[in-house]
């Protein structure tokens, strides 16, 4: 039998044009007639203020949200930050990751996100060993977007070594990272195959980065990916040490290492490149890859900024993701990767609005392996976000200026309204699953219990 709903909204993009009094007709989960009619259909529902196709959260790491508040104070750089990131991992174990990485997600679903790639390097108990299932960790995940509404695209990421050494040979992993460690691309393989997923996700591979993968292993896993036709992304370039300890070991930089391997194509995605150089730009941008960028996270951290616009006209896609989970908020990720630029360039509109728009949604998508999803589009799957024009950040938006009046002022508190394959997640603001601010309390405040 055949579910249909039917919604009114306001304004809706469609084809990157705000359009007024759309009707949009839901068809088990896809979405089928799309319409603009000054007499809609009485019946049905109406999303009030503009609706936008659901946005896509491409690089997460779920359990840094514990974090948040408790790495924003004193002085440091990210290598210190990361101190602190690994203390938090010894404390996560399948049953409190799942608790936490569900709230982080309903989160993310409040924020007007449909679907998370979750780069997942997180796989063994602390201290070594395996548990009795090895995937325990990754299904703690892929349930914890189930119960909170949100597709899900878990990145499982190869992870072998501590990092490059003075002798520029690579060293075992130490301390927490052996939680990370699968100990042979063979054993991750026969890990990542014996996980099971449901229509609501996907499965892709991702090198850590050439920090933690030599270039043989990165190799095995770009054909892996590429035998599957399925998404490969790999942190690139996010600090300048990793670019000089990549150069002293390889004489290369880190996008050409993996571009060496095999691993930059189409279905490749650089996450942060903050500090490519001129040549890997033209490296990616010519293997139509995707960058990317994390702007709350990059500037929380003092990453720096990255060449978006560079990308961008060289031909690469840009995405965007919350990476550390500073914010979960698509529309100032969208905004900060803009007005990063015009402060870095000295010049307004580096980005036009509807490049800015699918950044957050269709570029999204693609680089997490759903090609079907990220516009309203007769076919593809219904998503859909409504963003309040009533707010005091909204308010006076006329058509002409709804775009950008949402990807300039909104925040993610304007989301009024979010549907996920057809199924209503959010309404009127609200979860319609899960207490969040409860959620997120209770799992955080049990991993820092005094």
């Amino acid at each position: 039998m055949t579910e249909s709903s039917i919604y009114h909204a306001d304004l809706a993009v469609i084809e990157g044009v705000v359009r007024e009094r759309v009707t949009i007709v839901v068809e088990d989960g896809r979405f089928g007639a799309i319409t603009c009619d000054d007499h809609p259909p009485s019946t049905g529902v109406r999303l009030r203020g503009l609706t936008l196709s659901s946005m896509a959260n491409a690089h997460s790491h779920a359990f840094h949200r514990a974090l948040r508040g408790r790495v924003q104070t004193g002085g440091g750089s990210f290598w210190t930050w990361r101190e602190v990131m690994y203390a938090a991992v010894e404390r996560l174990d399948p049953d409190s990751y799942f608790r936490l990485a569900r709230a982080t997600f309903a989160e993310m679903a409040l924020a007007g996100h449909g679907v998370v790639g979750e780069f997942h390097y997180l796989h063994h108990p602390a201290g070594g060993g395996r548990y009795a299932d090895p995937n325990a960790m990754g299904a703690a995940l892929l349930a914890a977007a189930d119960e909170a509404g949100i597709r899900i695209t878990l990145l499982d990421t190869l992870y072998l070594h501590g990092g490059i050494g003075r002798d520029r040979s690579y060293e075992p992993p130490e301390g927490v990272q052996v939680r990370f460690s699968d100990g042979s691309f063979d054993a991750w393989v026969e890990r990542v195959e014996a996980l099971a997923l449901s229509t609501t996700q996907r499965i892709g591979a991702a090198v850590h980065s050439v920090r933690a993968v030599d270039p043989t292993a990165m190799w095995q896993v770009a054909a892996w990916a590429a035998g599957r036709e399925a998404p490969l992304h790999a942190h690139v370039s996010e600090q300048p040490a990793e670019n000089e300890e990549c150069l002293a070991a390889h004489g290369l930089t880190p996008t050409a290492v993996l571009r060496e391997t095999g691993a930059v194509g189409e279905r490749f995605t650089a996450v942060h490149a903050t500090h490519v150089s001129d040549d890997d730009i033209g490296i990616l941008g010519s293997a139509g890859a995707t960058a990317c960028f994390c702007p709350t996270t990059e500037r929380d951290l003092g990453d720096g900024i990255g060449p978006s616009r560079a990308l961008a006209e060289a031909g690469a896609t840009i995405a965007l993701g919350s990476d550390s989970q500073a914010v979960i908020d698509p529309f100032e990720e969208a905004r900060a990767l803009e007005l990063d630029d015009r402060l870095d360039s000295g010049e307004r509109g580096r980005h036009p609005t509807q490049r800015l728009l699918a950044m957050a949604t269709l570029a999204g998508h693609r680089s997490l392996g759903w090609d079907d999803a990220g516009m309203i589009a007769t076919g593809c799957r219904a998503d859909l976000v409504t963003v309040s024009l009533e707010s005091v950040r909204t308010a006076g938006a006329s058509p002409e200026v709804a775009l950008e009046s949402v990807l300039f002022a909104a925040t993610s508190s304007d989301v009024r309204d979010v549907i996920v394959d057809g199924v209503p997640i959010v309404a009127e603001g609200s979860h319609l699953r899960l207490d969040v601010p409860d959620e997120l309390a209770r799992s955080i405040g049990e991993l820092f219990v005094r």
